[in-house]
């Protein structure tokens, strides 16, 4: 976005552009365009209807907040969810952080949530039109005049402050795990970690360990069933480590050396939550819950009787038999299955695939899980538990 255009639609007359396209049933219609365009320029006509068209994608994310806040696409896409926005920052706030600075602070999210847990914030944007919209966010959130600092992340003065970095991973062909292209440099962004004031860092939830700093403790946290980000403290705010974070309860799991235990199919399976896996802590989860692995490559654990865990989802077992197609196709049949959920781990097929090729029809439904064992592939018919 061209910056002059964005100062333009954080005033008063972007205001009056924004309630015009927000009246448009499709903000990307030639129809939507034609119409603001007979009271507004092009710039502004098209920037209000992007801006829209962002809001409502936003919702999934910020809730009934994102129709007052400004995004771009790629900013909207990296900002942080804010229920994990708020934990780190209240963690922080524990930590006795008070004054931090938010390099690469992209539309704010981070910043409101500092802001909001009473931390003198700087916020720093190196993107001119990013820069003017995430002060128009923190200004929102904050009642009176926040200042964001448009400069590149190195050459910024951090003075007495703990730093946020979340550095850019993306190129022109999507997102990377090339450190080569991250923004601020790999380089730079370690070297934050080993600050007197302490650090934090935002990493995508598929961060190889081996690029994971010594003396540092990561988080991946997952929200809501969903692994979102991989959080890396400097050993001057938190116990070096790795940890499974699952929000908005807070339930927490550390990774130990700890390997599962490796046999048979049982009458309960459980699936645990992405985070327990990004981090490596399955070996954790079966020690404090006693399952083990139904193969030693295979993340399903199972219990003999139900075990309720934040850490999992859980499913009785109903039936069993050995995973071949024409098996399964004849099984539906007969159960007269016509809604089935597939799902599988370590098996070549695609689920989608396979139930064109099931043809279910009937009037119930099914879930299965199909997988290695110890002994063969097989076909799990399934519920599921807790709802």
């Amino acid at each position: 976005m061209d910056p002059a255009v964005a100062r333009r639609l954080v005033a008063e007359e972007g205001a009056a552009a924004l309630a015009l396209a927000a009246a448009q049933p499709d903000p990307g219609s030639l129809a939507a365009a034609t119409a603001l365009r007979r009271t507004v320029d092009a710039d502004l006509a098209a920037a209000a209807l992007s801006q829209i068209a962002l809001r409502r994608r936003a919702i999934t994310k910020f809730g009934d907040a994102a129709s007052t806040l400004f995004f771009t696409p790629d900013a909207l896409e990296q900002a942080t969810r804010p229920d994990v926005a708020r934990w780190r920052a209240e963690r922080l706030a524990a930590a006795g952080v008070r004054r931090i600075v938010d390099l690469a602070c992209g539309i704010g999210a981070d910043s409101m949530a500092f802001l909001a847990a009473g931390l003198d914030v700087l916020a720093v944007e190196r993107d001119e039109a990013t820069a003017v919209l995430a002060e128009a966010n923190l200004n929102a959130l904050a009642g009176a005049p926040s200042r964001v600092l448009r400069a590149d992340a190195t050459e910024v003065d951090l003075a007495d402050r703990t730093v946020f970095c979340d550095p850019a991973r993306r190129t022109g062909a999507g997102r990377t795990w090339n450190v080569a292209d991250f923004s601020p440099p790999w380089e730079f962004v370690t070297s934050l970690l080993d600050r007197d004031e302490g650090a934090c860092l935002k990493l995508g939830p598929g961060v190889p360990h081996r690029l994971l700093p010594p003396r540092t403790l990561t988080e991946w946290v997952s929200h809501r069933g969903e692994a979102v980000e991989a959080c890396v403290w400097s050993h001057h705010l938190a116990e070096p480590g790795r940890a499974a974070m699952l929000l908005p309860a807070a339930d927490r799991l550390v990774a130990t050396s700890a390997n599962a235990p490796v046999g048979e199919v049982d009458a309960f399976l459980h699936e645990p939550d992405p985070a327990i896996l990004a981090s490596g802590g399955l070996g954790a989860l079966a020690a404090t819950t006693g399952a083990w692995r139904l193969h030693p490559e295979i993340a399903y654990l199972a219990t003999s009787a139900p075990v309720p865990s934040p850490f999992w989802t859980s499913f009785r077992v109903l039936e069993s038999f050995p995973w071949r197609e024409k098996d399964l196709r004849q099984w539906v049949r007969d159960h007269a299955i016509g809604t089935l959920e597939i799902k599988k781990r370590g098996i070549d097929v695609d689920p989608a695939a396979l139930r064109r090729r099931l043809k279910p029809k009937g009037p119930h439904r099914a879930t299965i899980i199909i997988t290695p064992t110890t002994g063969s592939a097989k076909v799990l018919v399934v519920e599921r538990l807790g709802g």
